[in-house]
């Protein structure tokens, strides 16, 4: 909203030396958000000049040009610029007469856009100065000729300062508008807010206009079917006007605060209905008396109609349209934008003034629906007093009988639907418990009847009805930001919190946040991916039609329907896009939410407008909710170390799938057990199913290995390309409450070699599993250290060598009893596995 100080101080005292950037400041303590600032971009000397002569010279180019000799001070007096008082000045416009007068900027001046005037030679003459249009001084776009200041209706002296004259001298502030203050839309509502800011004097621009009863002319209100249960007019007045004189101009100071306010200047009639919504808040529409067919019907629209609106567009109207309607069919979408059937024109000398209040949602669907965003339906939408209708139309008349010679009519009608407005019961403590700061009743009831409330003060508490201009105080709370607001946001004081003893992070939480922490430390890179995939990407690492997902109804993109149950396509998608710009070695990985709906979603149809749900209704919803765990995930692409002087390139490969898991899990205490297996999406020959647990109650939580090659391929991949993706909750739900470190032994350790003769189809993780339990607890580490197939070794069986390190905590081991631990496990492998030991 462009506020400008000359207006607003008619309507509350500003300081003598405001400026838009200190009233903004002001405005700002009271929770309004400053824009910047306006002003006509005109400065001296423009002054009023009179044409003596001019002789017409038509030029070689077609054009005729004047050269005008023009007084710019009065007789025998000095010019504004210190020059002559007649000056010589080369005009190209047509459209004055000797003994107009103009408006003269003299050498020195300077024009929007930067345009410096000085005197120059042009068409062989020295041209001491110009005479302007109204778009040259920013106060239109007319540009049709100069300004002929009898067409103001202006006939001040010659040499008077014409940007006085024109009001060019004023500025504006703007501020930014918050949705539920739609009040402020208008000066009546920013000089209201400008006094509770600085405890100055409000005037109510209301208390300047005594509306007047009027009756005969047929109006209907006929919303038989209103939207959503609400109806959608309950305030509707009209007040005609005749004797309107179509020639009168509109006046400069009107003129001048349109501008400011970034509306431009249309015809007198219709300059006035602008220039009261913009002072009052409520807009208003006039429609030329003569044009209309029979009475007005406000009604929605019916299948099929349409209208052609003022901006010339023929529109096709929805049937929760709500309309201005004559015997002629639609003439205004209500609220939006008036048909240009009953336009006011410049031989309009009849009108029928309308101001009214419309539902805001109606208004608001209405303009969206038809792309028509207009001055009328940005406060419609937001709430307008319904009390303030008969006001404005009383305001606009006074205008027009002022400035345009009309004659108020008792033809009019005013209808009043129901206008309810509940009380709101605000307890005694509830806002010092709210906000913090103590406040007394005295404090309470003064701010509540300072922003226009009805306060009643009891023992308990204060009831409260909120002024008619305010829609959006509804609860308790609003009047308590109220209360904090008027009062100062300052006066609340800054306390950090005290965090109550033995609350922090969850253990989940903890848990996250060292498996991501441990992963980056490690040397891969984090990212974050969109949780919507493809339907076809979804299905990638899970049984195809098995799983059930979440669709989207309004997706963002086509081609990212659903909610992802994976997080490896969206992984997968990034390494493609990163080696499609030259990174092709890659280690990134992703911890998130994927959505595992455990049955259909069902869509329920929730109530709309100021009803809440009820609690089933929510239950059923929050029922629909689907199971969304946190999933850990990672991809690794290209050489896990690249090439070097002297050091070959390492590709990654499946067991840097299974590191990292290792990795991860081990930050959070848990030790994985992985186990062959053939999932959707992997490689079939190189993919473990990851278990965790105690070892008679192991849990699976996912896959890590290499990615299915036809699926690389398909995705423009390179043929091998190593992945995991584990339920990262499950995983912590079975990590240990503590975390106990490892001794850091200090005894000598002994080393031993196993080499094991075992069946091929034997997996090597089952036998070192055996190992390790079997071994006994002086048994520190074990690894897998050789597979061999070949010479030597039967072909249904293979070698595994596995390196064992024994180490005791108080003593130095023999290397006799660290064989005797070894052939412990060798023991138990022959027993259970048939293993022979290999020479």
């Amino acid at each position: 909203m462009r506020v400008p100080l000359s207006w607003l101080a008619e309507y509350v005292d500003l300081p003598a030396a405001a400026t838009p950037d200190s009233v903004m400041a002001e405005l700002v303590r009271v929770g309004l958000e400053e824009e910047g600032s306006h002003r006509f971009e005109v400065s001296g000397p423009v002054v009023v000049g009179q044409v003596l002569d001019f002789v017409a010279e038509p030029q070689s180019n077609g054009k005729t040009i004047r050269w005008c000799q023009v007084r710019v001070a009065a007789e025998g007096s000095t010019a504004a610029d210190g020059g002559l008082d007649v000056r010589g000045i080369v005009c190209g416009a047509g459209n004055f007469e000797v003994g107009d007068k103009v408006v003269v900027c003299l050498p020195g001046s300077v024009l929007p856009g930067n345009f410096a005037i000085a005197a120059r030679s042009t068409y062989g003459h020295i041209s001491d100065g110009m005479m302007a249009s109204a778009r040259e001084l920013g106060l239109n776009d007319d540009h049709a000729g100069i300004i002929r200041l009898s067409e103001m209706g202006l006939d001040p002296k010659v040499g008077t300062d014409a940007i006085e004259l024109l009001h060019l001298d004023d500025t504006a502030a703007e501020v930014n508008v918050t949705p539920d203050r739609g009040y402020c839309f208008s000066i009546r509502g920013i000089a209201r807010e400008f006094a509770h800011a600085t405890k100055a004097e409000f005037r109510d621009p209301t208390g300047n206009v005594h509306p007047e009863s009027a009756s005969g002319f047929d109006l209907k209100i006929d919303d038989q079917a209103p939207i959503r249960g609400l109806v959608g007019c309950n305030r509707f007045v009209l007040r005609a006007v005749t004797g309107i004189d179509p020639t009168r101009p509109t006046p400069a100071f009107m003129v001048s605060r349109l501008k400011l306010a970034g509306m431009r200047s249309i015809s007198l009639t219709v300059d006035i209905t602008n220039y009261v919504m913009l002072e009052l808040g409520q807009p208003l529409h006039a429609y030329d008396l003569d044009k209309l067919s029979g009475g007005i019907t406000v009604r929605r629209a019916r299948a099929g109609e349409s209208i052609k609106t003022l901006d010339g567009q023929i529109r096709t109207l929805h049937e929760e349209d709500l309309l201005i309607t004559d015997d002629s069919g639609p003439i205004g979408i209500a609220g939006v934008m008036g048909g240009e059937s009953t336009e006011v024109s410049e031989t309009t000398t009849r009108v029928i003034i309308e101001a009214a209040r419309f539902d805001p949602v109606s208004i608001a669907r209405s303009a969206r629906r038809h792309k028509l965003p207009s001055e009328a339906s940005k406060r419609f939408e937001r709430g307008v007093d319904p009390r303030l209708a008969e006001y404005a139309v009383a305001r606009v008349i006074q205008l027009l009988e002022v400035h345009a010679g009309g004659q108020a009519e008792s033809l009019g009608a005013d209808f009043t639907g129901e206008i309810t407005v509940s009380p709101i019961w605000l307890p005694a403590e509830f806002a010092t418990e709210l906000v913090g700061v103590t406040y007394t009743a005295e404090q309470i009831v003064e701010t509540l009847n300072e922003i226009g409330c009805v306060v009643a003060h009891v023992s308990d508490g204060f009831e409260v009805i909120p002024p008619s201009w305010r829609p959006d105080l509804t609860h308790k709370t609003d009047l308590v930001e109220e209360i904090a607001r008027i009062i100062g946001y300052d006066q609340i004081p800054s306390r950090l919190p005290v965090a109550p003893p033995g609350r922090g992070l969850t253990k989940n939480q903890a848990g996250r946040r060292r498996v991501i922490n441990t992963l980056a430390a490690s040397g891969h890179i984090e990212v974050l991916n969109y949780p919507f995939a493809a339907t076809e990407a979804n299905q990638w690492f899970t049984s195809s039609g098995t799983d059930r997902v979440v669709s989207l109804a309004n997706p963002i993109q086509e081609d990212a329907k659903e909610m992802r149950t994976r997080l490896l396509p969206g992984l997968l998608d990034a390494a493609r896009r990163n080696i499609s710009r030259g990174l092709n070695d890659l280690s990134i990985f992703e911890e998130g939410l994927v959505f595992l709906p455990k049955a259909a979603v069902q869509q329920h149809q929730l109530p709309v407008g100021n009803q809440l749900p009820s609690e089933d209704q929510l239950a059923q919803l929050n029922a629909t909710v689907p199971h969304q765990p946190h999933h850990l995930a990672g991809v690794f692409t290209g050489n896990r170390i690249p090439a070097q002087l002297g050091i070959n390139a390492v590709a990654a490969d499946y067991r840097d799938a299974l590191a990292a898991v290792k990795i991860a899990l081990r930050a959070i205490g848990l030790e994985p057990n992985f186990v062959q297996a053939q999932p959707r999406g992997f490689h079939p020959g190189r993919t473990a199913e990851v278990f965790v647990g105690p070892a008679d109650q192991q849990i699976s939580i996912g896959y890590a290995g290499e990615v299915d090659p036809r699926l690389t391929q398909a995705n423009d991949l390179p043929r091998r390309v190593a992945a995991f993706e584990i339920d990262l909750d499950a995983a912590l739900a079975a990590a240990p409450e503590v975390i106990s470190a490892t001794p850091v032994l200090v005894m000598p350790v002994a080393t031993q070699d196993l080499s094991l003769l075992v069946d091929r189809s034997l997996p090597a993780a089952e036998l070192l599993e055996l190992i390790r339990a079997s071994a006994g607890e002086l048994l520190e580490s074990i690894a897998l250290v050789d597979d061999y197939r070949g010479e030597n070794v039967a072909a249904d069986k293979k070698s595994l060598t596995f390196a064992l390190r024994f180490r005791a905590a108080d003593r130095t081991l023999t290397q006799a009893e660290a064989s005797a631990a070894r052939d412990q496990a060798v023991s138990a492998a022959a027993e259970k596995y048939g293993a022979v030991l290999r020479a």
